[in-house]
């Protein structure tokens, strides 16, 4: 059997030939239009608050601003976590929501939170959303 398979490829090689080609074609095409991601979006949806505060120690960025952009977060709904960072003239708060939260609606929820919190804190600091959306959901 495997010898008429090869004698008969040999005879009609060309036939054997366009038939590779064809079938080469058609998994290119294939590879091309699958709709599964090689590498699945694994990253949570999170804001981060930025806040430069010059010529603040790590100790008043934390009391007079992180500390207050913390609060004016705290009990937003599809929350997950928070993290804050206070270093010499900066404040750094990451807010993690609920995996499947739209991020234009979380970031709607920070925004309007935070305009409360300015008024409370020190004249010339304000607080800023960092840049979102660097990816496609």
């Amino acid at each position: 059997m495997i010898d008429k398979l090869i004698q008969f490829s040999i005879t009609r090689r060309w036939l054997v030939m366009f038939f590779v080609l064809l079938t080469g074609a058609l998994g290119v095409w294939n590879y091309q239009h699958l709709p599964i991601d090689a590498v699945p979006d694994i990253t949570n949806v999170q804001v981060q608050i930025n806040t430069e505060a010059p010529g603040y120690s790590p100790l008043e960025v934390e009391q007079r601003v992180t500390y207050l952009v913390e609060m004016s977060i705290a009990g937003l709904p599809y929350v997950e976590s928070t993290r804050s960072l206070s270093r010499y003239a900066l404040s750094q708060v990451t807010v993690v929501f609920e995996k499947g939260t739209d991020i234009y609606f979380a970031r709607n929820l920070i925004n309007e939170r935070l305009q409360q919190a300015k008024s409370e804190m020190p004249s010339g600091i304000e607080p800023v959303m960092g840049s979102c959306c660097n990816w496609i959901r």
